[in-house]
């Protein structure tokens, strides 16, 4: 037919040349492959994503492979020297860490027998877990207990008359802590008051540092000093600021039967703006030559000594 003829004639001319079929040659390749999957069951599609994420969500969790810390929240002593030497202020602890196969020396030696005089549990783990828990690779943890804060409402109410408490403002060196409890326990400070941030607490290194005196001495952790300065105004204290740049001088004051209340500043910035303005009077200590300013520990310790020796007089 001449239809017929026309068209075939307008296939064979065409750019893209003829469309023959492959005559069955791909029926094998075609017939392998099957049904197209779902969505969700393709790898690399969004669907299957989801589907995955929502599996992970719902299956059981594996247990974890990081070490448990010890029970109480307290703090981790590491290290061979500073393990022993808590052990020997006898900070308060709960536990010894020692790492399975340790090289032991004298420290380790000592810090064994002195756990047991003290019958404190010695606990023997993997040395990896004693680096996941503290960083250290020495071998040996001690587990602090959490000291045991007063309220400042307990050191009020149980403090002598005329009652004496020292507060600190921002002393952030342990030791410079532990050593104003220590000072504030010989001179029969009543409460050591410290705040909740920005400040040292009674860690290991305060402990050791007040070489015991922690033990006997209340001390309070609160929010904000200046509220704790007006509550102790209103229980009868007369607050004492002390600043080296004053020009009142603490020896000039007749207020030792009185009941006080003396707020020591960092080494750095002294008091701040706010407590400093609490304060009923602040005063210095005099001092001979050109020294900027006197270590915490060591101001509050002569201010102490100072109402102490009126208080006798």
């Amino acid at each position: 037919m001449a239809g017929n003829s026309s068209r075939r004639g307008a296939v064979r001319g065409s750019k893209k040349g003829a469309t023959t079929g492959s005559g069955g040659n791909n029926k094998k390749r075609m017939s392998a492959k099957g049904p197209t999957p779902k969505a969700e069951d393709r790898p690399y599609h969004a669907a299957a994503k989801r589907k995955a994420a929502a599996t992970k969500k719902g299956a059981p969790r594996r247990p974890s492979q990081k070490p448990v810390r010890p029970k109480g929240g307290g703090e981790l002593v590491a290290g061979r020297n500073a393990v022993v030497e808590a052990l020997r202020a006898g900070v308060p602890s709960t536990e010894l860490i020692v790492a399975r196969g340790v090289d032991i020396d004298d420290r380790i030696t000592e810090s064994l027998k002195l756990a047991l005089d003290l019958h404190l549990p010695i606990r023997e783990v993997h040395r990896a877990e004693i680096e996941g828990l503290s960083g250290s690779s020495q071998g040996i943890l001690l587990a602090i207990k959490p000291y045991a804060y007063s309220s400042f409402e307990e050191i009020m109410v149980r403090a002598k008359n005329p009652k004496l408490i020292v507060a600190l403002d921002g002393v952030t060196d342990p030791r410079n802590l532990g050593a104003v409890v220590r000072s504030a326990a010989a001179f029969g400070v009543d409460g050591v008051i410290i705040t909740e941030r920005r400040a040292a607490a009674m860690t290991a290194s305060a402990w050791k540092s007040s070489a015991g005196a922690a033990a006997r001495m209340p001390i309070g952790q609160v929010t904000n000093l200046s509220r704790t300065i007006d509550e102790a105004k209103k229980g009868g204290c007369f607050v004492i600021g002390l600043d080296g740049e004053s020009k009142e001088r603490i020896s000039d004051l007749k207020i030792a039967s009185e009941s006080i209340m003396i707020v020591v500043g960092s080494e750095g910035k002294g008091l701040s703006r706010l407590v400093s303005e609490k304060c009923d009077i602040v005063v210095s200590i005099p001092m001979r030559n050109a020294t900027e300013s006197l270590n915490a520990s060591v101001a509050t310790s002569i201010s102490l000594f100072w109402i102490d020796e009126q208080r006798r007089k």
